[in-house]
């Protein structure tokens, strides 16, 4: 009789747990199921929310499938099963679960937006990150009812939070515009002003040039905006300028101007010494600097000619006319992006060829610079009708963008803490967005003191984990490997995670914790035995397991030599494909760049990793060093927002499933996610 009297609360707390679980789901429950096993399944769903939320995705795949065995056609439970599938790196099974469920009805459009999104990307993914066409999305008038905000721009410079420098030449300002198009810094130069400004350059250095066309002159600031000194002066002697106009830097840091009155580019170093001219230009226009190459446009003949960084002329890039009336060059991807009258073009830079990516209309315009953004758009100004214009890739126009809610932080319920990641179609972050770019809501109703606590773009710390490769081919590079593990241990500055993980036959951990530590580092005392077998992918999902909860800028250095023994190749990716490992990272916010011992070509795997993951490939030897590559990982754009609020729902003592929801609206484009989670027992 005891064993019946205790088991009557525990039914009744199983049937109190599958009534709300049946509301919460939004599918009717096999009429089969019993209150007990709806009660089990409600267990182990919130065993498996919670290790979902500590990133355990193995744990929470486990939970989920047990739940689902008590209630198999619960959609709920298989929504959370694709989600924990997804940031497990195996997105087929992710959209199986969430097909299952959205043929039940379940999830609505929200769930087919996301089940689109997810398998375009596994359509496209490897080939290739092409400039596609663009549509015009937004529009920013340098003059509203209010007030006049800017007048002519020219020229413009995106940064990496998603803001950028625009030149105002009537107005004679340097704005900066955040991603919203808000005005959040207007500089005026030194105390006589700008003398019609015209282009901008950020020097490698971080200090910034600004063209004078009518003060015949450059003008250097810092980063802040403040004036430094002066380039040049008014005259045809070398190092003298009449209406400078556009500005390049090469690998040198040296400074290529395209000086409009002498017909000719003017360079000078640096520091501003004058170092010789080249060129004959009837009217030159947009100068860029790309592989120790100089690309000039000439306005009237319609054409851009090569040089090499000595002032050689090499070939025309283009024939007469392939242009109508040229302006600013930019790079991006290793082609050009021209302004041309009401038209942005690419041209290859390898073949010449020109294509449209972008038009205003039939309406009067002069577009005179054009570049894209650190979230993926173009953003071109109008000088003749005084705006700004922004383009945006048809996809993402119509699809909208892709947001996730990543984590949920309730232990200090009702105070409640999010972490969302944003991104467009492409998979590319979008960085910059501000507090009022998003909405939170619990059940269709605005969360109570919604406050953006900051982004993980303006980070300045990232964490690290050094796979290396323990091939008898690696091997015969130690000296090299202890040199370039030190580099990098010291160019972290004792701040993040450094992990380094040995990559046989098996991979093992072989160290967790300060940098600083490992800027004495000996490839002698690794435990890694070596092997001809190397097992790429083990190393790669050890690694990325470690990384999930790591800082929110974090990545993989792949350090390796070319195998030169038949058969190891063949071994790399055998338990995990290279797909899905490129997902895994991918789904987690994980870079995957390869450091390079020797000069052989990278394998296909390795390259491959490094161009889905936004990572990169460098030679241990490259002159400027190897240290650059943890700024360069700094640098990476990462889209992680974290907010708070403070709940309002009713939390039935722990048990209830908590909903919440967010909406983000960016330039007339929106996203949105929902999810749930548990507040503490009580």
């Amino acid at each position: 009789m005891k064993s019946r009297f205790f088991f009557l609360p525990v039914l009744f707390l199983f049937c109190a747990y599958s009534l709300f679980f049946a509301q919460q789901s939004g599918a009717r429950l096999v009429s089969e199921a019993s209150p007990v096993d709806r009660g089990y399944a409600e267990q182990e769903f919130r065993r498996g929310v919670q290790a979902w939320y500590r990133g355990a995705f193995n744990d929470a795949l486990i939970q989920f499938e047990k739940s689902l065995s008590y209630l198999p056609s619960e959609n709920l439970i298989l929504y959370w099963l694709g989600k924990a599938y997804y940031r497990s790196g195996m997105e087929g099974a992710a959209l199986q679960q969430w097909r299952l469920a959205s043929d039940a009805g379940y999830g609505g459009l929200l769930l087919q937006n996301k089940i689109e999104i997810v398998q375009n990307r596994r359509i496209t993914s490897g080939s290739g990150r092409e400039v596609l066409r663009f549509s015009e999305s937004a529009s920013f008038p340098g003059k509203t009812d209010a007030a006049v905000h800017f007048s002519q721009p020219l020229s413009l410079l995106p940064l990496k939070n998603g803001s950028f420098w625009l030149i105002a030449y009537g107005s004679n300002e340097l704005l900066q515009m955040d991603a919203n198009g808000l005005i959040v810094n207007r500089i005026k130069g030194p105390l006589n002003g700008f003398d019609r400004p015209m282009d901008i350059l950020r020097q490698s250095n971080g200090n910034i040039l600004i063209s004078e066309y009518a003060g015949d002159r450059l003008c250097q600031l810092d980063s802040k905006g403040r004036f430094i000194k002066y380039f040049g002066s008014k005259g045809r002697a070398n190092g003298q300028l009449l209406g400078p106009q556009f500005l390049a830097e090469d690998a040198s840091g040296n400074i290529y101007v395209s000086d409009y009155g002498n017909g000719r580019i003017t360079v000078f170093n640096a520091d501003g010494e004058a170092l010789f001219y080249f060129g004959k230009f009837v009217s030159p226009a947009g100068i860029a600097v790309f592989n120790e190459r100089v690309y000039v446009a000439d306005s009237v003949s319609g054409s851009i000619s090569v040089y090499d960084t000595a002032g050689n002329y090499a070939e025309k890039l283009t024939e007469d006319g392939a242009l109508v009336n040229p302006e600013t060059l930019r790079i991006h991807g290793g082609n050009l992006i021209a302004a041309d009258t009401n038209k942005v073009l690419t041209i290859d830079i390898a073949s010449g060829a020109v294509h449209e990516i972008a038009r205003t209309g039939a309406a009067p315009v002069r577009l005179t610079c054009a570049d894209m953004d650190a979230n993926g758009n173009i953003i071109a100004s109008d000088f003749k009708n005084n705006e700004l214009v922004v383009f945006s890739r048809m996809n993402d126009l119509v699809g909208g963008l892709f947001v996730q809610i990543e984590r949920v932080y309730a232990d200090d319920f009702p105070n409640i803490t999010l972490d969302v990641r944003v991104e467009n179609r492409s998979r590319n972050p979008l960085v910059g967005l501000k507090d009022v770019n998003f909405l939170i809501t619990e059940e269709k109703r605005p969360a109570a003191r919604q406050t953006l606590v900051g982004d993980a773009n303006s980070n300045e710390v990232c964490d690290l984990t050094l796979i290396i490769d323990r091939s008898y081919d690696s091997a015969q590079y130690a000296r090299a490997l202890d040199a370039a593990v030190r580099e990098i241990a010291g160019a972290m500055q004792g701040r993040g995670t450094l992990r380094i993980i040995g990559a046989g036959k098996l991979p093992v951990s072989e160290y967790t914790g300060n940098p600083s530590v490992m800027e004495k580092f000996s490839s002698a005392n690794l435990k890694t035995p070596l092997s001809s077998v190397i097992s790429v992918d083990l190393a790669v999902r050890l690694a990325a397991n470690d990384l999930i909860n790591a800082e929110p800028k974090r990545a993989i250095v792949y350090i390796s030599a070319s195998p030169r023994s038949e058969g190891i190749k063949a071994q790399n990716f055998t338990k995990y494909g290279l797909t899905d490992t490129a997902a895994y990272l991918n789904n987690n916010g994980i870079a995957f760049l390869n450091l390079a011992l020797d000069r052989n070509v990278p394998a296909e795997e390795l390259k491959f990793l490094t161009d889905e993951t936004q990572g990169g490939f460098y030679y241990i030897f490259r002159p400027q060093g190897i240290s650059g590559l943890v700024r360069d990982v700094i640098d990476l754009p990462c889209s992680l927002y974290r907010f708070t609020y403070v709940s309002s729902l009713p939390t039935d003592f722990g048990r209830a499933f908590l909903p919440v929801e967010i909406e983000t609206y960016v330039l007339n484009r929106s996203g949105r996610d929902e999810t749930g989670y548990f507040s503490p027992l009580q």
